[in-house]
Parts: C-alpha cells; structure tokens; sequence
C-alpha cells in the first residue's frame, strides 16, 4: 500500500492505481470527460487535472495517469486548477457548443462566458469512441489520423469498415452525440440553465413529474 495525502486527508492506495482512482474511492470529487473506468486511461481532456507536491516541486498533472507515490502531496481544487479546467472546458465548448455533456460541465464549473470563436464541431477528440471500438467490442474499425487542427476520428481511407458491425458503441459512449442541448438561447451559447435546479413542477404537484437532471430548469431559467 502506498501513502499519500489528498487535500490534506491522509490515505492509502493500492501500488500501481492512479490518483484519479484513489480520489474516487475516498470521494473526492475530480471531473473528467475522456476517463471511462472500464476503458485504458487516454489523458486527452486534462479537466482530471490536480496539483501534485513531491516534496521537491508542485505541478499540474493528469490524474487519471499519474500513479500514487508514497509521501505525495495532492491538491484537487484550488484556483490554479479551477481556471485551468475552466480554460480548456472553454475550448472544447468553442468546438462542440451543443454537447449537453459540456453544458452541464459549465454549470457545474460556474463557466458562464466562452471567450473564442464558436464552431460547429462533432468531435473533441477525446478518444473514448477509438478506445471503446478496439478495447470492449474488439472491433478497432476507426482511430485517429492526422495532427493538430487535422487530427480527426476516420475509418481507414475513409471507406466502410469490414470490421465494424454497426453496434453503435461508438456513439454510445461519445459525450457530443450522446445528447444534443439546445438550451433557451441560439446553438453556440452557454446558457448555465443547468445552474437553476429547482423544478417548476413542485409547484404545481408538490413532486417531481420526470427523473430528468435539473428537471425543469430550462423553462425557469427561460422565464426569467
């Protein structure tokens, strides 16, 4: 077992996991997007981000890919970190603005201004389509080609794939298709809607009528 400290919380871990899976088991809340626990951690997204003291120096790192160590120092939410993963939530939601998936990691984040140029992309390029197709369905019928602005997520030489069986993992999994959000304002807008949690229908019903998260939300925050 090693040793290590979690936003001044002693604990132990098990050699070999990752400070993103010793985290989760004592509770501390670390957001991710590209993590899935039944896939090979990617690193891609970097919101797992925390800052970690070894005694000699204090650094931002990745999480999910970073293994406990004994006598390590982990900080999971502090302003460093907060604007960091604020940053690059801006990015991607400059890219994909209509991810339901992004919305709610805005709202949670408290980011309500995106400062770049909005597009209209279906893809982040976090991988976990890639991962899924190759590592649960056996499939490995699409992968990454290219670099930078041109890295994208094809099938080889853009035709058909003779392996893929059109299981629809892919898609499953993917946090841009998963659910599109429109919210109360035009496409490539953060409305923070999600920010509004008290569901209208109480008031009418005295109950919820529907297990949607932020159930009523929209329409509330609409109205206002």
């Amino acid at each position: 077992m090693v040793t290590l400290s979690i936003d001044g919380v002693e604990v132990q871990a098990e050699e070999g996991s990752t400070i993103l899976e010793a985290a989760r088991f004592y509770g501390f809340n670390i957001p991710t997007l590209c993590y899935h626990e039944d896939l090979t951690p990617y690193g891609a997204c970097r919101l797992c981000m925390v800052e970690v003291n070894d005694g000699r120096r204090t650094r931002l790192v990745a999480s999910c890919l970073y293994p406990v160590k004994d006598g390590i120092k982990v900080k999971t939410n502090t302003e460093r970190i907060a604007k960091g993963r604020k940053l690059l939530l801006e990015l991607m939601i400059a890219r994909c603005p209509n991810s339901k998936t992004l919305q709610d990691l805005a709202s949670k984040m408290g980011l309500e201004q995106v400062r770049f140029k909005m597009e209209n992309q279906d893809c982040i390029l976090c991988g976990l389509c890639v991962r899924m197709c190759a590592e649960q369905m056996g499939g490995g019928a699409i992968g990454f080609v290219g670099r930078g602005q041109k890295r994208e997520v094809i099938t080889p030489f853009r035709q058909a794939s003779d392996v893929c069986r059109n299981c629809g993992a892919c898609m499953y999994i993917c946090p841009i298709v998963e659910l599109q959000c429109r919210g109360p304002k035009s496409p490539g807008e953060l409305c923070n809607s999600c920010l509004v949690i008290t569901p209208k229908c109480l008031e009418k019903y005295d109950q919820l009528m529907c297990n949607l998260d932020s159930c009523g939300a929209c329409v509330k925050k609409e109205e206002e």
